[in-house]
């Protein structure tokens, strides 16, 4: 009775594990760069996008591709743009590329811009209204340009 090994679980038998919007499943999305999506996209984890969106993309963390190109909102805890953006942003922490080009509003918590990317429109502080009230108890800068290394 306590000397017996249980049998060896097939692959069918085996408890089956999937993700939900309770528990989303860790990782990342990947847009090839032969993807083209109308509608909006929506992702509970990390998002990279090399295709082209016209939509809202709303998600964790946005890495945009050089030659990607989004048309519709973006929404995000962290962005990494470097490709073109047509549409307003919402971002926490913001790094700009140098191959970047962005027509539309940027509203940021931390930004970096490299020298040589390319915004038209006009940039502003998430919570600027709250923050004009109560200074930031943050003691790193809302807005950094980074250097090229040559």
């Amino acid at each position: 009775m306590f000397s017996k090994k249980p049998e060896a679980q097939t692959p069918s038998q085996a408890p089956r594990q999937t993700a939900n919007r309770a528990n989303p499943a860790p990782g990342f999305s990947i847009l090839g760069p032969d993807t083209a999506i109308k509608g909006d996209v929506a992702a509970d984890s990390d998002l990279h996008i090399d295709g082209k969106v016209n939509g809202d993309v709303s998600c964790a963390t946005l890495v945009q591709g050089e030659t990607s190109e989004i048309t519709g909102a973006i929404n995000a805890g962290a962005a990494r743009l470097a490709g073109l953006v047509r549409g307003t942003i919402t971002v926490g922490e913001l790094v700009i590329l140098k191959s970047a080009r962005i027509e539309g509003d940027v509203h940021y918590s931390a930004l970096t811009i490299e020298p040589g990317a390319q915004v038209d429109g006009h940039f502003a502080v998430r919570g600027a209204a709250a923050s004009a009230v109560k200074p930031s108890a943050s003691p790193e800068p809302l807005l950094s340009l980074a250097s090229s290394a040559t």
